[in-house]
């Protein structure tokens, strides 16, 4: 599959987006997608989609809660989902851009 990515792994074009990016995106990252990691990558298209912009680290975890409840909404949970950043990797593999908050 040919996706076009930003030089740090972001897909180019939000419409390009569906599951089996979604999927590449994950396979790409080392990160293997469980119904949990799906709950939060589409959450994150939902935010982004109606907010049109992305949180800080702590501005997501406090929505995660707000729409799953504190046992989700929290950064060790998160974070054992997306290990190295999650709210880095979320974005990614929900076709976003990079957070600006992100390195």
């Amino acid at each position: 599959m040919d996706l076009i990515v930003t030089e740090h792994g972001f897909l180019v074009n939000f419409d390009d987006w569906n599951e089996v990016v979604a999927q590449e995106l994950a396979n790409l990252n080392s990160i293997i997608l469980t119904p949990a990691h799906w709950e939060i990558v589409l959450f994150m298209r939902g935010y982004y989609e109606k907010f049109n912009y992305l949180p800080n680290t702590r501005i997501f975890v406090k929505a995660v809660a707000n729409q799953f409840g504190v046992e989700k909404g929290n950064s060790r949970y998160l974070q054992n989902l997306f290990p190295e950043s999650p709210l880095k990797y979320a974005c990614l593999i929900a076709g976003l851009p990079k957070p600006p908050t992100c390195l």
